[in-house]
């Protein structure tokens, strides 16, 4: 919104506030929603299995459970949460310097200079930042399995690399 000298400084915040409102809106976190259900669903399910078994399985007789086992159970379980929770906690967080991509074993941290791009092909599972050395970055936040919601993030990282790269210049 152009502000002339006609305008009143009123009507001139309210369009700076709605450019910063959407601006804001822009550096929104990108999480999975689908993968982040299904992530907590699963962890919470298997946990609940494995803490079952390890309490329901015979305690004597000749097919007895021992303790070792029934402790290898629970640690088994908390690996495979620890692993589920990894999934869920798939996310790309946008601020003014750059974008912090936590997939699921590594978190890298890029400046928006070196973000070139994106690709999110109708057989990508994922968005891919084309980036300034070469190595594609998975950013596992935006899923194909989330359908429509996840083509809109597509544009909405787009949007926000295109936004940062024209700032920036």
């Amino acid at each position: 919104m152009t502000v002339s000298a006609g305008q009143s400084g009123r009507e001139g915040r309210s369009g700076r506030e709605g450019r910063e409102a959407a601006i804001a809106d822009l550096h929104r976190p990108f999480v999975s929603r689908r993968g982040r259900i299904v992530a907590w669903v699963m962890g919470v399910g298997q946990a609940l299995a494995f803490i079952a078994c390890a309490l329901l399985l015979p305690w004597s007789g000749v097919d007895q459970v021992g303790i070792n086992d029934r402790i290898g159970l629970l640690v088994i379980a908390v690996f495979i949460g620890w692993g589920m929770s990894r999934f869920g906690g798939v996310r790309a967080t946008p601020s003014k310097e750059g974008l912090v991509v936590r997939n699921l074993l590594i978190t890298r941290t890029l400046t928006w200079r070196e973000v070139e791009g994106l690709n999110f092909g109708v057989s990508d599972p994922w968005v891919t930042l084309n980036t300034e050395d070469g190595d594609p970055l998975a950013v596992m936040a935006i899923q194909r399995a989330d359908g429509e919601p996840a083509r809109s993030e597509a544009e909405r990282l787009a949007t926000l690399i295109e936004y940062h790269h024209t700032t920036a210049q």
